[in-house]
């Protein structure tokens, strides 16, 4: 049963349940379709202050070689050197700088996104989809956002120009989370 309790009494240490929440985005290819993917490997904490969401803060590691687009060949050319160089840096991370209510469910977290070695600020609005206690007793609480990037800020500058005009990938990203975290003892 899905309740919406006083966010007071949300305080506390959650962390990402991977097997519940999806950290994914959404490239045009081709300038005509758009191809998404999603990261299978990653782990998060949230702290929650529910008197003061501005003292709220988040964490988030992922693993670049779980990336999964449904193609093995892209998956393949995503993680080489033309784009995540996986060998060289395994890992995109996140850290919150800042978080504030934005009134009713709706929330700004600030962060310094890392990618490629290259540091640079972000900002996710989320959604408050709500809090429950599952059947196996664990306190959830979920959350949806979504934020944008301009890829080449953080040295992702690969592409290839069409015949037609245009380039094959572009360079605005489109970021979606859908999060599920389960408070710690």
């Amino acid at each position: 049963m899905t309740s919406t309790p006083d966010l007071a009494t949300l305080t506390g240490d959650y962390t990402v349940d991977p097997a519940h929440t999806t950290i994914g985005f959404t490239a045009r290819h081709a300038m005509v379709t758009n191809v998404k993917g999603k990261f299978l490997d990653f782990t998060g904490t949230l702290h929650l202050d529910g008197a003061d969401p501005s003292r709220s803060t988040a964490t988030l590691d992922v693993t670049m070689d779980s990336i999964d687009t449904g193609s093995a060949d892209r998956d393949g050319h995503l993680k080489s050197s033309d784009f995540f160089n996986t060998g060289e840096y395994p890992t995109m991370t996140f850290r919150s700088t800042k978080a504030e209510s934005l009134g009713g469910d709706d929330y700004r977290i600030t962060g310094d996104l890392s990618i490629l070695g290259t540091t640079k600020p972000l900002t996710i609005d989320l959604e408050f989809n709500g809090a429950a206690k599952d059947p196996f007793g664990n306190e959830r609480v979920g959350f949806e956002g979504k934020a944008e990037i301009k890829r080449s800020e953080w040295g992702l500058t690969w592409n290839a120009a069409l015949e037609t005009g245009g380039v094959l990938v572009s360079d605005k990203i489109k970021l979606n989370f859908d999060i599920s975290a389960i408070r710690q003892a």
